[in-house]
């Protein structure tokens, strides 16, 4: 495959009224508001050009594309000239070429002409415009010049040369148009004007947040990735999607040989539309990284050292210690865990192993630990476990209550939508303990933050549906036709309640009771209302609860069945979506379809060739409860690391020192590989064919670019094990898996890779009834008939602040990090956050005499452990904030074992601690770093 090269239109796409002109005299017809520049690139007549391009507004200060237009003086600018009925537009003249000549003349007489040595040789548009214009000389002398400016090599993926800047202002809007930022500008005037990050910073100290938009944006060499500069220009791509988070943006992967030089985010990309952020761009190192292993590894004990075998000895060890264990506890004494880092094909083989090779449905994932009450309540409200739009959608909402998400770092490139739709006008509303950067942040600022207490997620929903049901703000037209009136006014009765008006539940809440009115007849007046959550939702004792409120919330007032409104969970990790669509859980088959449904069950024992157990198995605490009483013996773990991500860390290391074969199938020797008798290599989303599928049901595809390092793809290690625990797997590539879901999952029914390659991507249901998918979901009716309203009754968690434990503790994600920390801390974005800090108000810290930096104890009922203050209003007094990115913290040694009541998402979000000053990190986390570096040992021949 070439190196894809993606057409640049110059302009943006307009959506008017059709109008002809002719242009070189050819006629075309294209929309109203269209710029000559795009229309004439529809012919073919590339028109020279700069400072232009379809990502960004058009600007019209390069000069290049000049045209003349018959009956009209002067020479406009093609970019911002819109077309109009009956023109008659000319490209060249000699008098266009003399003034493109004369204004490229000037460029290279203040740029560089080291073209031979330039790292952008071969891909610089400066160096491709001046041919185009024909320029062969400069004939200005010498004279003041940037050439001696110097570099910044700050920022650790790309350097910043202004000594090649040609002030094109594309990539300072480039930062405000797309991606909201605001880092750069224009300082200075005339001669003067350069680019400037912040007030003249450098990049990596400004407000720059890496997303690589300018990098993208930059037509010359003045922004460059380091990858480029250090092993030139690629030479091939292929299309695949970021292996990060759940927004699952497209990206060209563009290579060497086998060497990766750079990703950079693909326009047709339909989740992101040709952007990206830190880490979807450049955090990409970990798949070479030193200390990935590459071999398979066994021990018998976890205190002795690893020994390299063979793949043929690794497999036939575990399933050697599989079968013996099974022989010695029974068929439920073993189990697998799924990843959702995974392909949907991979995780698709793990399930269909523990269900048809182990004979049991001991399977769990850890989307179960993050989003399964969504799965729950939305699929009993609506009838369908995900969520509702496709993230355009944002861009026709009215108004957007964000309620317990903060998308600028879990999910920066739809935040950069959001914000965009914010500017534009659209009001917003947060419901978060923590000011995250969405309240308030350049040229973006939230109409209501409601600062809830951790914990009165359903109080504070409650309340707003009191507002909306007593002062009859609801649709009441959208619910006699899509939902049962009966339960509405059933559940309007229940909210309408005086224990639920905002008076009420601000003691509950601490949101002040006329800001909760305020926000929830904004919600219900502005027009069209989105409404978008994250884990500060699902991850609660009553996360099942909040989402059903959300789902009554969005029904009553009728915010769901068309583009700009709906319900939708932000997900975490990259494939969480798809791995509960592949039936990870253990008690659904894919598609979300029971165990006991003996209609389901019938699809899959035929296309298994085997009979399948109808009892649910069971779920990860389960499995460590099971182990520490002795009936649990062996695990499988694809692609997970439940000893750092998972709650209650004692509960959960007990658990894995109970059992006798722990198999680990991962990148890195991570936490929960302390505690393995097997380790198999992995392979990174770089080295395998499949599909993700994202937080808007988007399935895409994912490409092997370069040979696995382990020698196998994911999935192929999975039927290994399978074929030697004697049942048979003879897949040859991920797209016959593919086709196999479609055969037993109506949902995925009329997926392939066929279409795929055709659509670049479809989102789910997509079958007879959609063959193209489904983008907006619900519309005219919901999935299950008519929309279910229920009550939600806020039920207080049983975790309770007190003398002992008076603060409350909530968890998230920053921006340079991922999930355990995994990958990213095995890159260059550990400059941005080394260590988990733990924020706490100034009045709490006062009361505690702790200063900015100081190390701390966190300690609650279930542990403790030490790190670094950072005092801040972020957080409200009373409620501190860490995150979970790094093993030495160990954030969840302190967490509880209380989960939601339907899901058992474990309540990370609300834990009750005390903060006190402490010399360095604890006692536990030196015998758990002194165990996790024994574990590490590896025995060489």
């Amino acid at each position: 495959m070439g190196l894809i090269k993606e057409t640049d239109f110059g302009t943006k796409l307009a959506a008017g009224a059709p109008v002809t002109l002719t242009i070189d005299g050819q006629s075309v017809t294209v929309p109203a508001g269209t710029s000559l520049m795009r229309a004439a690139a529809l012919l073919g007549t590339q028109i020279p050009k700069l400072c232009a391009t379809d990502s960004l507004d058009a600007f019209g200060s390069c000069r290049l594309c000049l045209v003349e237009i018959e009956g009209r003086p002067g020479t406009p600018a093609s970019c911002t000239t819109p077309v109009a009925e009956g023109q008659v537009v000319h490209t060249q003249s000699e008098r266009l070429a003399k003034l493109r000549k004369g204004v490229m003349e000037l460029y290279i007489s203040d740029h560089p002409l080291d073209c031979l040595t330039c790292a952008a040789n071969g891909d610089c548009e400066l160096q491709d415009m001046a041919g185009a214009v024909g320029l062969r000389e400069v004939r200005y002398e010498n004279g003041a010049t940037h050439l001696n400016a110097s570099k910044d090599d700050s920022n650790p993926y790309f350097q910043f040369d202004p000594a090649k800047c040609i002030v094109c202002s594309r990539c300072v809007r480039a930062c405000a148009e797309v991606q909201g930022t605001f880092a750069l500008t224009i300082a200075g005037a005339g001669f003067g004007s350069h680019v400037s990050p912040g007030m003249d910073e450098a990049f990596l100290s400004s407000e720059c947040v890496s997303c690589g938009a300018c990098v993208q944006a930059c037509p010359t060499a003045t922004l460059i990735e380091k990858s480029v500069i250090e092993q030139g220009q690629p030479e091939h791509s292929a299309v695949t999607t970021c292996a990060y988070c759940g927004v699952g943006c497209a990206f060209k992967a563009e290579m060497r040989g086998e060497t990766l030089v750079r990703m950079v985010p693909y326009k047709d990309g339909q989740a992101n539309h040709g952007h990206s952020c830190v880490k979807g761009r450049f955090a990409w190192g970990y798949a070479t990284h030193k200390e990935r292993i590459t071999k398979p590894m066994i021990r018998a004990a976890i205190t002795d050292p690893w020994r390299e075998v063979s793949w043929a000895e690794a497999i036939g060890h575990t399933v050697a210690e599989f079968k013996r264990i099974q022989a010695k506890y029974g068929p439920e004494s073993i189990g697998g865990i799924t990843s959702s880092r995974c392909t949907n094909e991979e995780t698709y083989l793990v399930q269909k192993l523990v269900r048809a090779g182990f004979g049991n449905n001991n399977v769990d994932t850890c989307a179960r630990v993050c989003h399964s009450p969504t799965g729950y309540g939305l699929k009993l409200t609506l009838g369908t476990s995900a969520g509702t739009q496709d993230f355009d959608s944002v861009e026709q909402a009215d108004v957007v209550l964000v309620i317990g998400a903060n998308p600028t770092d879990g999910h920066p490139v739809f935040a950069s939508r959001l914000k965009k739709r914010l500017r534009e006008g659209a009001k917003l509303i947060v419901a978060d303990p923590r000011r995250i950067d969405l309240v308030r942040s350049p040229h973006v600022e939230a109409a209501f933050h409601l600062p809830l207490r951790p914990g009165t997620n359903v109080a504070l929903v409650n309340a707003l549906a009191h507002v909306v049901v007593t002062e009859t703000l609801y649709d009441e037209a959208f619910i006699r036709a899509r939902c049962d009136w009966d339960e509405f006014s059933e559940w309007a009765e229940f909210v309408a309640q005086p224990r639920h008006s905002p008076e009420a539940t601000e003691t509950l809440t601490t949101v002040p009771a006329a800001l909760v009115r305020e926000a929830a007849r904004l919600y219900a007046t502005g027009g069209n209302g989105a409404i978008y959550y994250g884990l500060g939702v699902t991850e609660h004792s009553q996360g099942s609860t909040t989402v059903i409120s959300i789902a009554n919330l969005a029904m009553a007032t009728g915010n769901v069945g068309r583009p700009g409104v709906g319900i939708n969970p932000l997900r975490g990790q990259n494939n969480v979506q798809g791995s509960c669509d592949m039936g990870s859980f253990p008690h659904e088959f894919p598609g979300y379809r029971h165990v006991a449904d003996d209609s389901t069950r019938a699809i899959f024992e035929s296309a298994w060739g085997v009979a399948l157990s109808n009892d649910p198995g069971l779920r990860i605490p389960n499995m460590l409860d099971a182990a520490i009483e002795g009936s649990f013996k062996g695990l499988y773990i694809q692609g997970e690391d439940i000893a750092q991500s998972d709650p209650d860390t004692h509960h959960i290391t007990a658990g894995l020192s109970a059992m006798e074969c722990v198999v680990v199938q991962d990148l890195f020797l991570n936490e929960t590989a302390s505690f393995a008798h097997v380790f198999l290599p992995g392979s990174t989303f770089l080295e395998k064919d499949g599909t993700f599928t994202n937080a808007e049901r988007r399935i895409q595809r994912v490409r092997k670019v370069m040979t696995p390092r382990n020698g196998y793809q994911d999935w192929e290690i999975t039927q290994m094990l399978a074929n030697e625990m004697g049942y048979a797997m003879s897949y040859a590539h991920p797209s016959e898996i593919m086709d196999e879901i479609a055969r037993t999952t109506p949902s995925f029914a009329g997926v392939s890779y066929a279409l795929l390659e055709d659509k670049g991507s479809v989102q789910w249901p997509c079958n007879q009834a959609a063959p193209e998918g489904t983008p907006t979901m619900h519309v005219g009716g919901f999935v299950r008939g008519k929309g279910k309203f229920v009550i939600t009754d806020y039920v207080a968690t049983d975790e309770k602040t007190g003398p002992r434990f008076p603060l409350l503790l909530t968890t998230g994600r920053i921006l340079s990090q991922y999930n355990v920390g995994a990958q990213t801390r095995r890159t260059e974005n550990t400059v941005w956050h080394e260590e988990d800090l733990l924020e706490i108000h100034p009045v709490d810290a006062e009361d505690r005499g702790i200063r900015n930096g100081d190390w701390i104890t966190l300690k609650s009922r279930a542990g403790e452990t030490s790190l670094r203050a950072k005092i801040t209003d972020r957080v409200s007094p009373g409620v501190v904030y860490t995150t979970f990115h790094h093993p030495l913290t160990q954030a969840n040694v302190i967490t509880t074992d209380y989960s939601d009541w339907a899901t058992n998402c474990p309540e990370y979000k609300v834990t009750a601690v005390q903060v006190s000053h402490s010399n360095g990190p604890s006692e536990w986390q030196r015998r758990q770093r002194e165990h996790g570096a024994l574990s590490r040992r590896i025995e060489t021949a």
